[in-house]
């Protein structure tokens, strides 16, 4: 009896239903999407190949080895470079998530003359070019006087970073309760307790997102860096740029790849972080 019902339900299916769930049909979006990543992601396919290549130059292959990442971790100015961007992305990223929370807060809760243009004024280093913010950066200096250190290059990266950081943690209070304070507040909290207790937690996600986001990013640049860097003062970046002019070899490709694998760990993390957060919010 079962067979046959099942039997007469297959039956009453369309045959076009059956067909598609036997052979599902490549459209040409997927098309144009496989060649999209394709396109996206071929000269990072080609240049993790020629990282392993036994060649002391990228043209041709001479067979597979590891010696190039061996080479440079013993690098002294690999080393040397990598930490001063560590240095120079834990401390502008530190300050600018203290002070961005803050001033996404204050937009986000508080009312004053000249809000709007404060809000377009505090935004504003996410549209200028890289170039642009350099030399305004670099002539700022100039005028007070200061000398270009390593402590230069976190007080530019700082600008940026606190633009990011606000513009995330600013998307995150738009989707909250504004009633949330107020609730506590009148259980007795006081305001500093009420932003501690209510509004911070809520809001950790989006900070801990736009700090990974910002440290890649104070990670990667190299503009701002290169006109606000005091001798010795070179950023990984920097070091890159300065060895790529005599030839790109295998671990100059090397030390890309690493780059580009930390920063995709990095932004997995953040894309985790963001999904969770998201996940506990419609739950």
């Amino acid at each position: 009896m079962t067979d046959t019902v099942t039997h007469q339900q297959e039956e009453d299916v369309p045959v076009e239903m059956l067909k598609s769930k036997v052979k599902p049909r490549l459209s040409w979006q997927g098309i144009f999407s496989l060649l999209m990543f394709f396109y996206m992601y071929l000269p990072i396919l080609v240049l993790t190949f020629y990282s392993f290549n036994k060649s002391a130059y990228s043209a041709g292959w001479q067979g597979f080895t590891l010696n190039w990442y061996v080479k440079l971790f013993a690098d002294s100015r690999v080393l040397k470079s990598l930490q001063n961007s560590l240095t120079v992305a834990l401390v502008a990223v530190a300050v600018a998530a203290v002070v961005g929370t803050l001033m996404a807060v204050g937009l986000a809760r508080y009312h004053f003359p000249g809000k709007a243009l404060y809000r377009g004024i505090a935004y504003l280093p996410l549209i200028i070019p890289d170039i642009a913010m350099a030399v305004a950066t670099l002539v700022f200096l100039a005028v007070i006087g200061t000398p270009l250190s390593l402590w230069t290059i976190v007080a530019a990266h700082v600008v940026f970073c606190l633009s990011y950081i606000a513009f995330v943690v600013s998307s995150r209070i738009s989707g909250l309760d504004p009633h949330l304070e107020e609730a506590a507040l009148d259980l007795g909290a006081t305001p500093f307790q009420a932003f501690i207790r209510v509004l911070l937690p809520e809001l950790m996600p989006a900070i801990i997102a736009g700090c990974l986001i910002s440290f890649v990013l104070s990670m990667d640049d190299f503009l701002i860096a290169s006109f606000t860097a005091g001798t010795g003062a070179t950023t990984l970046p920097m070091e890159i740029f300065s060895r790529i002019r005599t030839g790109v070899k295998p671990d100059i490709n090397a030390l890309s790849v690493m780059l580009i694998l930390g920063s995709g760990a990095i932004a997995f993390v953040a894309e985790l972080v963001r999904y969770r957060s998201e996940q506990k919010r419609f739950k």
